[in-house]
């Protein structure tokens, strides 16, 4: 059964160990939980797979998705296209070992964070500066924001210096951290505070 497995970070094959037939909320859609062990790494995995049709009279299981080790999670439908499309492929760049590229796109998401709110801001350093000027954002992630800022110029300039795996993961964090905060939470907040005003 093939897998996405986080230790070998590629789809792998993998040996089947046991299963649970389960139905899924009632659907009557065949489907079963799969303890895994990668043929690679040896390490354990939990996985979800369906029976879906492939033919006429042909039934297959589908590849499993993972459920553990937990997979990343899904970059937040609230955050507008402009930051969203720049996330999606930091986080492709990420797992393609395309650490510098990763830094970039993260930059390139919260330059889209900037653009949302004032579309004329012509740099990163300008847009950051208005975020925390207009209190969307505070000190402290306004100073994410600037080491965002910083090492996506390391990594859009040509030089012989390289964004390490763990920086691109920080800053793949920070960016998804700083989108969320602006979009995601603040607007959660709002209407908290509109529900409490009306109790």
């Amino acid at each position: 059964m093939i897998t996405e497995c986080p230790h070998c970070e590629s789809k792998v094959d993998c040996i089947e160990k046991g299963v649970v037939d389960i139905d899924i909320e009632h659907t009557h859609i065949p489907a079963k939980y799969v303890l895994l062990e990668c043929k690679v790494c040896h390490n354990p995995l939990l996985g979800i797979s369906e029976l879906i049709q492939t033919g006429e009279d042909d039934w297959e299981w589908d590849s499993a998705s993972r459920l553990w080790p937990s997979p990343e999670t899904e970059i937040d439908w609230d955050i507008p296209e402009i930051a969203r499309n720049s996330l999606i492929e930091a986080k492709i760049c990420f797992k393609a070992k395309a650490y510098s590229a990763c830094a970039v796109m993260c930059g390139r998401s919260i330059e889209g964070v900037c653009k949302h709110h004032d579309p004329k801001i012509k740099t990163l350093a300008g847009g950051l500066k208005k975020l925390r000027e207009d209190g969307v954002i505070d000190d402290r992630i306004y100073g994410w924001g600037e080491a965002l800022r910083e090492n996506r110029n390391l990594g859009a300039h040509a030089t012989t210096e390289k964004v390490a795996k763990d920086d691109a993961r920080d800053l793949l964090d920070f960016s998804v951290a700083i989108c969320e905060y602006v979009f995601v939470l603040n607007a959660k907040f709002e209407r908290f505070q509109k529900r409490r005003a009306k109790t």
